[in-house]
Protein backbone atom coordinates (compact mmCIF):
# COMPACT_ATOMS: atom_id res chain seq x y z
CA UNK A 1 0.00 0.00 0.00
CA UNK A 2 2.96 2.62 1.17
CA UNK A 3 4.11 1.77 -2.52
CA UNK A 4 0.52 3.25 -4.35
CA UNK A 5 0.94 5.41 -1.90
CA UNK A 6 3.78 6.89 -3.17
CA UNK A 7 2.99 6.72 -7.03
CA UNK A 8 0.05 8.60 -6.35
CA UNK A 9 2.18 11.27 -4.69
CA UNK A 10 4.15 11.95 -7.51
CA UNK A 11 0.90 12.33 -9.75
CA UNK A 12 -0.90 14.70 -7.51
CA UNK A 13 1.70 17.09 -9.11
CA UNK A 14 -0.27 19.90 -7.64
CA UNK A 15 -0.52 18.28 -4.22
CA UNK A 16 -3.74 18.89 -3.40
CA UNK A 17 -4.51 15.29 -2.45
CA UNK A 18 -6.50 14.61 -6.35
CA UNK A 19 -5.13 13.51 -9.47
CA UNK A 20 -6.62 16.03 -11.70
CA UNK A 21 -6.94 15.74 -15.35
CA UNK A 22 -4.33 18.90 -15.86
CA UNK A 23 -1.96 16.32 -13.07
CA UNK A 24 -2.03 13.20 -15.36
CA UNK A 25 -1.37 15.21 -18.56
CA UNK A 26 1.69 17.47 -16.91
CA UNK A 27 3.31 14.32 -17.24
CA UNK A 28 3.39 14.12 -20.96
CA UNK A 29 3.83 17.75 -21.34
CA UNK A 30 6.60 17.64 -19.23
CA UNK A 31 8.51 14.66 -20.72
CA UNK A 32 7.60 16.55 -24.55
CA UNK A 33 9.50 19.79 -23.36
CA UNK A 34 12.54 17.71 -21.75
CA UNK A 35 13.13 15.42 -25.03
CA UNK A 36 12.60 19.16 -27.01
CA UNK A 37 10.09 17.34 -28.78
CA UNK A 38 7.22 19.25 -30.31
CA UNK A 39 3.36 18.80 -30.05
CA UNK A 40 2.69 17.74 -34.14
CA UNK A 41 5.24 14.99 -33.30
CA UNK A 42 4.62 11.41 -33.57
CA UNK A 43 5.68 10.07 -30.51
CA UNK A 44 4.01 13.06 -28.40
CA UNK A 45 0.61 12.23 -30.58
CA UNK A 46 0.77 8.55 -29.29
CA UNK A 47 1.31 9.08 -25.94
CA UNK A 48 -1.57 11.71 -25.41
CA UNK A 49 -3.78 9.60 -27.32
CA UNK A 50 -2.19 6.39 -24.74
CA UNK A 51 -2.67 9.16 -22.13
CA UNK A 52 -6.51 9.93 -23.35
CA UNK A 53 -7.09 6.30 -23.03
CA UNK A 54 -5.49 5.69 -19.82
CA UNK A 55 -7.27 8.95 -18.66
CA UNK A 56 -10.87 7.63 -19.70
CA UNK A 57 -10.86 4.67 -17.78
CA UNK A 58 -9.00 6.22 -14.75
CA UNK A 59 -11.58 8.86 -14.17
CA UNK A 60 -14.48 6.32 -14.32
CA UNK A 61 -17.09 8.61 -13.18
CA UNK A 62 -16.01 11.60 -15.22
CA UNK A 63 -15.68 13.60 -12.40
CA UNK A 64 -12.21 14.89 -13.41
CA UNK A 65 -10.32 13.62 -11.16
CA UNK A 66 -9.36 10.81 -8.80
CA UNK A 67 -8.62 10.42 -5.09
CA UNK A 68 -6.44 8.58 -2.82
CA UNK A 69 -8.91 6.49 -1.82
CA UNK A 70 -10.24 5.64 -6.07
CA UNK A 71 -6.83 5.24 -6.99
CA UNK A 72 -5.83 2.62 -4.02
CA UNK A 73 -8.84 0.87 -4.94
CA UNK A 74 -8.58 1.05 -8.97
CA UNK A 75 -4.36 0.47 -8.99
CA UNK A 76 -3.27 -3.20 -9.39
CA UNK A 77 -1.57 -5.60 -11.72
CA UNK A 78 -4.47 -5.51 -13.99
CA UNK A 79 -4.78 -2.22 -14.36
CA UNK A 80 -0.95 -1.51 -14.71
CA UNK A 81 -1.37 -4.26 -17.51
CA UNK A 82 -4.02 -2.63 -19.43
CA UNK A 83 -4.11 0.60 -18.54
CA UNK A 84 -0.88 2.14 -17.26
CA UNK A 85 1.72 0.17 -18.59
CA UNK A 86 0.25 1.34 -22.69
CA UNK A 87 0.59 5.33 -21.17
CA UNK A 88 4.15 4.52 -19.79
CA UNK A 89 5.24 2.96 -22.73
CA UNK A 90 4.74 5.59 -24.55
CA UNK A 91 6.75 7.75 -22.12
CA UNK A 92 9.42 5.57 -22.34
CA UNK A 93 9.26 6.14 -26.03
CA UNK A 94 9.00 9.91 -25.74
CA UNK A 95 12.61 9.77 -24.10
CA UNK A 96 14.03 6.69 -26.29
CA UNK A 97 15.77 9.37 -28.98
CA UNK A 98 17.76 6.61 -30.90
CA UNK A 99 14.63 4.66 -30.73
CA UNK A 100 16.18 1.08 -30.10
CA UNK A 101 13.83 0.14 -27.09
CA UNK A 102 16.28 1.39 -24.31
CA UNK A 103 17.18 4.42 -22.14
CA UNK A 104 20.84 5.30 -21.86
CA UNK A 105 21.26 6.93 -18.40
CA UNK A 106 20.98 10.72 -19.97
CA UNK A 107 17.55 9.60 -21.42
CA UNK A 108 16.16 7.67 -18.79
CA UNK A 109 17.87 10.46 -15.93
CA UNK A 110 15.44 13.01 -18.31
CA UNK A 111 12.34 10.76 -18.27
CA UNK A 112 12.78 10.18 -14.96
CA UNK A 113 12.82 14.09 -13.84
CA UNK A 114 10.53 15.28 -16.27
CA UNK A 115 8.25 12.77 -14.67
CA UNK A 116 8.68 14.00 -10.64
CA UNK A 117 11.60 12.42 -9.58
CA UNK A 118 14.60 14.17 -7.88
CA UNK A 119 17.57 13.27 -9.61
CA UNK A 120 19.55 11.46 -7.38
CA UNK A 121 16.05 8.99 -7.27
CA UNK A 122 16.21 8.47 -10.78
CA UNK A 123 20.17 7.67 -11.17
CA UNK A 124 19.60 4.91 -8.20
CA UNK A 125 16.83 3.67 -9.66
CA UNK A 126 18.82 3.58 -13.25
CA UNK A 127 21.36 1.61 -11.51
CA UNK A 128 19.16 -0.63 -9.79
CA UNK A 129 17.69 -1.70 -13.49
CA UNK A 130 20.99 -1.56 -15.72
CA UNK A 131 21.73 -5.21 -14.41
CA UNK A 132 24.11 -6.12 -16.62
CA UNK A 133 26.40 -2.64 -16.83
CA UNK A 134 25.91 -1.77 -20.76
CA UNK A 135 24.81 1.36 -19.75
CA UNK A 136 21.19 0.93 -20.64
CA UNK A 137 17.85 0.28 -19.69
CA UNK A 138 15.46 -1.52 -21.74
CA UNK A 139 11.80 -0.98 -22.30
CA UNK A 140 10.61 -4.37 -20.68
CA UNK A 141 12.92 -4.07 -17.36
CA UNK A 142 11.51 -0.52 -16.80
CA UNK A 143 7.82 -1.25 -16.97
CA UNK A 144 8.27 -4.27 -14.84
CA UNK A 145 10.11 -2.51 -12.07
CA UNK A 146 6.81 -0.42 -11.93
CA UNK A 147 4.42 -3.19 -12.25
CA UNK A 148 6.72 -5.26 -9.32
CA UNK A 149 6.53 -1.82 -7.04
CA UNK A 150 2.48 -1.10 -7.22
CA UNK A 151 2.31 -4.67 -6.85
CA UNK A 152 3.90 -4.57 -3.37
CA UNK A 153 6.85 -7.21 -4.93
CA UNK A 154 10.22 -6.32 -3.87
CA UNK A 155 11.15 -3.82 -6.71
CA UNK A 156 14.58 -2.30 -5.96
CA UNK A 157 14.31 0.20 -8.56
CA UNK A 158 10.54 1.01 -7.62
CA UNK A 159 12.06 1.79 -4.13
CA UNK A 160 14.19 4.09 -4.86
CA UNK A 161 12.71 5.61 -7.83
CA UNK A 162 9.16 6.35 -5.92
CA UNK A 163 10.46 7.81 -2.71
CA UNK A 164 12.42 10.94 -1.86
CA UNK A 165 12.38 13.13 1.77
CA UNK A 166 9.51 15.22 0.68
CA UNK A 167 7.18 11.94 0.04
CA UNK A 168 8.52 9.59 2.56
CA UNK A 169 7.74 12.42 5.38
CA UNK A 170 4.13 13.96 4.06
CA UNK A 171 2.49 11.03 5.71
CA UNK A 172 1.71 8.90 2.71
CA UNK A 173 3.97 6.00 3.71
Amino acid sequence: MAAKRLVFAMLDTDGDGVISREDYFTRIDRVTAATGRGDDDPMVVHARAAGEQAWAVMDADGDGKMTEDEYLAWVGVDAFDNICSPALGALFDLADTDKDGSLSRPEFITLRTALNNPVGNAEAAFEALDTDGDGRVNRHDYLMSIRTHISGEHSPAGAVLYSNGELETSGRE
